[in-house]
Formats: structure tokens, sequence, C-alpha cells
């Protein structure tokens, strides 16, 4: 029992206090763009296009979006969200995924 207490301790200090903070960014940016991304697609499509956009959204993107939460998107959040979907990398996330591609 003690050395998974140790393990846990271990793992928690090794943890990139960066990392964290962007993943913490991520999930608040998620709540930001489901709701957009709901109003084109049912929720399950949704849940899934809105994970490859997060995933391929830059540091700066997410801060950006991030920066919405509570509050209804306006035109440059909507604008944010698309410019990210349209890339290369998160059509290519939504094809694994089952979601169909954003029309440019």
């Amino acid at each position: 029992m003690r050395w998974i207490v140790l393990a846990s301790v271990m793992a928690l200090a090794a943890c990139d206090p960066n990392q964290m903070a962007d993943q913490a960014g991520r999930r608040v940016a998620a709540t930001v763009v489901l709701p957009v991304v709901q109003l084109d697609m049912p929720t399950p499509l949704a849940q899934r296009a809105t994970d490859c956009i997060v995933r391929n959204a830059t540091a700066a993107e997410v801060q950006a979006l991030a920066r919405d939460v509570a509050v209804v998107a306006g035109s440059s959040t909507k604008a944010t969200i698309r410019g990210i979907a349209l890339r290369p990398e998160a059509s290519a996330c939504f094809a694994a995924n089952g979601v169909p591609p954003v029309r440019p």
C-alpha cells in the first residue's frame, strides 16, 4: 500500500505545470467550442468535432477561446473555431472520428 502512495506522489511531482495548465485551458476551451459546433450537428458528433478542434488549436487560440467561457460566442470566436476546423490536421481527425468535413 505504501508503494502506491509513493508512486502517486512521484507521479504528481513529475507533472509539468505548463502541461497541466494547457490541459486545463483546453478543457475550458472545449466548453466554448461545443455549443458553437452543436449549432451544425447533433451532440455526439459535435463532441467528437470539439475534441478534434481543441486538440488542433494552438496555445494562443486555446487562451482566446477560454476567455469566452460563460458568454455567448461572438463572431471572432466562431471564426477562430472555423479556422481551426478547416486545418488539414483537424480534417484528418474528423475523418478518423466519423465527423463530416467542414465545408470551406
